[in-house]
């Protein structure tokens, strides 16, 4: 059974960083479309950073090279770094797990994804 655990999130200042984690309950990761999402209160959830059965790393628009999003295929964790963080960038931080599609996952959207976790809070403070 697929299950993913986020931990990392927390109250910085504007311009600090923190790294998420998202431990997975298996060796999985590389056989599926992982992701980063996040929801703002009073916003819909939207995508951060994901990485492909290939390894192939995507980001948002705003992310602005700020995010990385890695994995530790060892350790069944996959990680997002974020640097310069911003006020608006305070939201719910969610893992989320998808079979690929075809053995690609370009076709897949954010409601593809099935496999949630429970979400991390990250604050930022201006």
């Amino acid at each position: 059974q697929v299950q993913l655990v986020e931990s990392g999130g927390g109250s910085v200042q504007a311009g600090g960083s923190l790294r998420l984690s998202c431990a997975a309950s298996g060796d999985f990761m590389n056989r599926y479309c992982m992701g980063w999402f996040r929801q703002a209160p009073g916003k819909e959830r939207e995508g951060v950073a994901r990485r492909d059965v290939y390894g192939t790393r995507t980001y948002a628009d705003f992310v602005q090279g700020r995010f990385t999003i890695s994995q530790d295929s060892a350790k069944n964790i996959l990680s997002l770094q974020m640097n310069s963080l911003k006020p608006e960038d305070t939201a719910v931080y969610y893992c989320a797990a998808a079979r690929p599609r075809g053995g690609y996952c370009y076709s897949i959207g954010p409601g593809d994804f099935t496999y949630w976790g429970q979400g991390t809070q990250v604050t930022v403070s201006s």
